[in-house]
């Protein structure tokens, strides 16, 4: 038995002309004025008198609702629409900045303007204090300055995950809120 060979669907985006499976679909022209329900057949003839395609805008709908378009402008401004739309997206990041439990002011201070820079962009702030040799035993004054960054940042970033030992680093982090 030979089969003939059939014509593959579009492979991406709406159906239309031909593609579209249901008997009836509810027509809407050009211009946006909806004329009704009708059988897909004759839909297909009056939009090729148009010179546009039926294109199936909303498959779910009982019955799918078909427009009168241009398929290649529709696909290329549901494209650009895309586009755009991942264009404005923001990706978070996670930021790291490092301290030492006996950090002079200035340090502090530059340090924390670069934690609220960081805040300010939209990225979460991975605060971590490292101890070297004695200051291990000394947990309380690496938690001490990690409760004053919390304080000083508490109106623009809430903390994430609180300050936890990890090794030798203690870390906490901080989301914008």
């Amino acid at each position: 038995m030979i089969r003939r060979p059939m014509q593959a669907p579009p492979m991406n985006g709406p159906r239309f002309n031909e593609w579209i499976q249901s008997q009836k679909v509810r027509v809407i022209d050009h211009e946006g004025e909806n004329l009704g329900v009708m059988y897909t057949r004759e839909a297909m003839a009056q939009a090729k008198e148009l010179g546009l395609d039926l294109v199936e805008v909303s498959p779910n709908a009982d019955p799918p609702v078909a427009k009168f378009l241009d398929v290649g402008k529709f696909k290329y401004e549901a494209q650009k629409k895309a586009n755009l739309a991942r264009k404005s997206q923001k990706t978070q990041e996670i930021k790291e900045i490092k301290m030492r439990p006996n950090i002079d002011d200035h340090d502090y201070d530059t340090k924390m303007k670069k934690v609220a820079e960081f805040i300010g962009e939209g990225d979460k702030v991975k605060v971590t204090m490292r101890f070297r040799g004695r200051e291990l035993s000394h947990g309380q004054l690496g938690m001490a300055v990690l409760q004053r960054v919390a304080e000083q940042v508490a109106d623009v970033a809430k903390v994430e995950a609180y300050p936890r030992m990890e090794g030798r680093q203690m870390l906490m982090v901080l989301a914008p809120k």
